[in-house]
């Protein structure tokens, strides 16, 4: 059994928040134009320094970050700890910001709140064809594709790929059954892995991935 610790928070800007942040995040903090995307972002730090504080008994002043992309090298990876097995997620969507946190095994989080975007257009990109026949048939068409949606995309965090890699390569299973990748081709694809739909609240959809083959324990704090 792999314990997998799920942590949710509302954005906020408070200025002893940004105390945690080192240059290059406060660099990044201050590209951002928009107040809900700026709070967002600092949330998400201080939520992961936080608690990895709590999990390592590090002070959050002292944790650091390599962002480093282990398929290019290039520093637009997720954030990770330097020399520890705990592995985590961030994601933030509207006022959600969401953590997955485990311990050795690359882990992969997505929150979506669910809008009025052209889903048909977006599912061709998205979608393989069982999927979309999966989607017509449902009453409530826009919760199906974020519920798909955020699967693979958690799936895709947590190979390291993100939206470089195909989701039309991944199937999972339909929105109202126990999330599971029935199949799944293309180079980003793994022989073991595990989601779990996560539960952020009316009018959001989330997912967690975990790249295991232990069955999950998942302790999740809902959001406030």
């Amino acid at each position: 059994m792999l314990e997998c610790a799920v942590r949710w928070a509302v954005p906020v800007d408070e200025p002893p928040m940004h105390a945690l942040l080192d240059d290059r995040e406060r660099d990044r903090y201050d590209r951002f134009l928009r107040p809900e995307d700026k709070a967002r972002f600092v949330t998400g730090r201080f939520l992961a320094r936080t608690v990895l504080a709590e999990a390592t008994g590090l002070a959050p002043e002292a944790i650091r970050f390599t962002t480093g992309c282990p398929h290019c090298g290039g520093e637009h990876g997720k954030p990770r700890l330097p020399g520890s097995e705990l592995n985590f997620s961030l994601s933030h969507s509207g006022d959600r910001v969401v953590l997955v946190l485990a311990e050795g095994a690359e882990v992969g989080v997505d929150v979506e709140r669910e809008s009025d975007r052209d889903i048909d257009r977006l599912a061709e990109m998205v979608l393989t064809a069982r999927e979309r026949e999966a989607l017509a048939a449902m009453a409530d068409r826009q919760r199906g594709f974020h519920a798909y949606w955020s699967r693979k995309e958690a799936l895709l965090k947590a190979t390291g790929h993100g939206l470089a890699a195909p989701m039309t390569d991944i199937h999972v299973s339909a929105p109202d059954a126990p999330a599971e990748v029935l199949a799944w081709d293309g180079e980003a694809a793994v022989p073991d892995v595990r989601l779990a739909d996560l539960t952020p609240g009316p009018g959001y959809a989330a997912s967690a991935a975990v790249l295991t083959a232990r069955p999950l324990k998942i302790t999740e704090i809902p959001p406030p």
